[in-house]
């Protein structure tokens, strides 16, 4: 029976459109590799990358280089035993083309070629061909070399064998395709930091990164021995070490091969980074679970033994307690993993949890048998957590909020808006009571929030939790977000959809942004991961001459501005506060959805942006000192 309603098309069998082969990939790539930008184009390079990673996984590889070429196109090479290019004996095409042009084609399935694997799902390199303009591929294997063209996911050519060769290896050249992707162009940045974790996560494998683009040539060698052992360091480098050596531990139980380190610092954020079969599991999962519940209750053992937590104290240790100041990385090997999906970011096998939590606890417990020095500092540590902890309880409590829907008491310089669903709504976080008075006059009062912030917000880099919210201002950021903040923290009672960071523009505005960033990425972490956190472009400078008003945002803009209205009779106003625009000004350059321009806070790389915080923001003066050394030189506006 057809139906028909509404003047609509009729929806019946000749309705349903069936997409063969890579179509259903092109016509919905954000379903394989998350967006059509940025992220999604260099995902693109870490799925062929991650071929030649199950291959060194295997013990078959032990060199990969990844090149970016003239035209952003980008070349994969390895030493593995090569894809294999005898015909298949179910589709009667070369193996290689059947990987290269058919979704969960592979050898990942059976657990006999790769024991372990990132690519479990088998869509990687396919999907790869499938967006990208064209694809070759060169195998290396059993004495020949074997080629073959892609277009747009579709065979050019059959497989050509070529000359001989004694080396094994594969090697995939792709150009992304334009028409699917709104960036086209790689970030040498991006790849270096996931080459580097490779590398870190590898012990041994030699990861080569080249830029060979006209201007940009540049080249880094990625090679770690000590592996993940080498990863704590290289996170640590910028901070005060309480042990020297970070704590080690390997083994493999059941086919669950568990390796972990992890190293402690006089800090108090936990720095802690899960892998399984080399995919960072962002969001942790059962291997994490079992991490934590052997680390909490190994230390809470040893304390109670050595009388570090007495009975008939007023607190006890948490496993927050001991992780406090912990800087660790996770990585485990599993034949069959379940992942939540594609994107791979929790681990869902619940025998994974039992495996690593009795290899951490019992090598654990060894340790601090055979290193009583480390273990002492340790138990130090964490009994000064718990003390610290025991004293925010209260403090905790006060800025704990509660959902969207019950009663609350907002902080009294809190101007609401009037709209109370989330998604539709938007807080600025002001500098100054000054530029808070334009804001809230400027604003428009359905949908933005203003809270205006006074001074400078405590660095929560140097400081414990219970300094934190003791501080003021911090509170009455929290409260009126309504999210709560680490183990309270829960998006779905955020009281916005966008959190706006207003500064003014000069030194002061930029240290108070990074302030705020640093207490948004230490303790509420899910608004930037989430795309919640903005920041505001307020204009450089207004241009005038007669009725005519330019507002610009940069020094190529004013130039501009002013050669276009000619010099003579042009007036020009520097705003280096907010403070300095009027409510209407403020509203037409800033604050209107229609006519502003604002930066999206994002996370594209963890490990990166910690470092970076660590850096800037925390005790160690002279990585600082280096840092701004080095780059100074590249300042182009400095306000003095």
């Amino acid at each position: 029976m057809t139906a028909k309603k509404g003047g609509g098309a009729t929806y019946d069998a000749d309705s349903i459109q069936v997409l063969k082969g890579l179509e259903g990939v092109q016509k919905r790539p954000a379903m394989y590799i998350g967006s059509t930008g940025s992220s999604g184009l260099h995902h693109l390079v870490y799925e062929v990358v991650d071929n030649s990673i199950d291959e060194a996984l295997a013990g078959f590889c032990t060199s990969v280089t990844v090149t970016i070429e003239e035209g952003d196109i980008i070349r994969v090479s390895d030493d593995g035993r090569g894809i294999p290019v005898d015909l298949h004996p179910e589709m009667k095409r070369p193996a290689v083309e059947v990987i290269m042009t058919m979704l969960h084609a592979g050898g990942k399935f059976d657990n006999k070629t790769y024991q372990v694997s990132g690519g479990l799902h088998g869509v990687g390199v396919s999907v790869v061909n499938a967006l990208s303009e064209w694809l070759e591929v060169e195998v290396s294997r059993d004495g020949a070399v074997y080629r073959q063209k892609f277009q747009r996911g579709l065979p050019k050519a059959d497989l050509k064998k070529g000359g001989q060769r004694k080396k094994t290896g594969t090697a995939i050249r792709f150009k992304p395709d334009p028409d699917i992707f709104t960036e086209t162009k790689f970030s040498y940045t991006l790849l270096t930091h996931r080459m580097r974790e490779l590398a870190f996560l590898n012990a041994g494998l030699k990861i080569v990164l080249e830029d060979v683009r006209e201007g940009k040539e540049r080249e880094s060698t990625f090679q770690y021995k000590g592996g993940i052992v080498d990863f704590v360091r290289y996170l640590n480098e910028n901070r005060q070490v309480i042990h020297p050596r970070p704590i080690y531990m390997s083994e493999e139980r059941e086919g669950v091969k568990v390796e972990v380190a992890l190293q402690y610092h006089d800090g108090y954020q936990e720095d802690r980074y899960s892998f399984v079969n080399t995919i960072n599991t962002i969001e942790g999962g059962t291997h994490l679970t079992g991490f934590r519940s052997a680390l909490t209750r190994t230390i809470n053992n040893y304390a109670q033994q050595n009388n570090k937590a007495k009975n008939g104290s007023k607190y006890t240790i948490t496993g927050d307690d001991c992780r406090e100041g912990m800087t660790a990385v996770i990585s485990i090997q599993v034949p069959d993993p379940q992942f939540e999906g594609q994107t791979k970011t929790k681990l869902g096998n619940s025998e994974v949890r039992g495996i690593v939590e009795s290899v951490v606890g019992e090598s654990l417990a060894t340790f601090f048998e055979e290193t009583p020095s480390y273990a002492k500092k340790i138990a130090d540590k964490v009994d000064g957590a718990a003390r610290a902890r025991d004293a925010a309880r209260k403090a905790r409590e006060l800025v704990r909020r509660k959902t969207v829907l019950e009663s609350g008491t907002l902080p009294g310089k809190l101007a609401d808006c009037a709209i109370r669903d989330p998604e539709s709504t938007e807080i600025f976080l002001v500098e100054g009571d000054s530029a808070g008075g334009s804001a809230k006059s400027g604003r428009d009062r359905s949908f933005q929030a203003i809270l205006p912030l006074k001074g400078k917000i405590l660095n929560v880099e140097k400081a414990r939790i219970d300094r934190i919210l003791a501080n003021t201002e911090i509170r009455t950021i929290i409260t009126a977000l309504g999210t709560g903040i680490e183990e309270d923290f829960n998006l779905e009672n955020a009281r916005y959809g966008k959190v706006i960071l207003m500064t003014d523009a000069d030194v002061d505005g930029a240290h108070i942004r990074t302030l705020l960033l640093t207490l948004f990425f230490r303790y509420m972490k899910p608004l930037i991961r989430h795309g919640k956190v903005y920041i505001a472009q307020p204009p450089l400078y207004l241009v005038k001459k007669g009725k005519e008003e330019v507002y610009t945002y940069s020094e190529e803009e004013k130039n501009a501005a002013t050669k276009r209205l000619g010099k003579k009779g042009v007036s020009l106003q520097r705003y280096k506060g907010l403070g300095e625009m009027n409510p209407d000004q403020l509203w037409d350059t800033t604050m209107n959805p229609e006519t502003r321009t604002l930066m999206q806070v994002t996370l594209e790389d963890a490990v990166a942006a910690d470092r970076t915080f660590t850096l800037l923001m925390g005790d160690a003066v002279e990585p600082r000192r280096h840092f701004i050394e080095t780059n100074a030189q590249y300042v182009r506006n400095l306000d003095v």
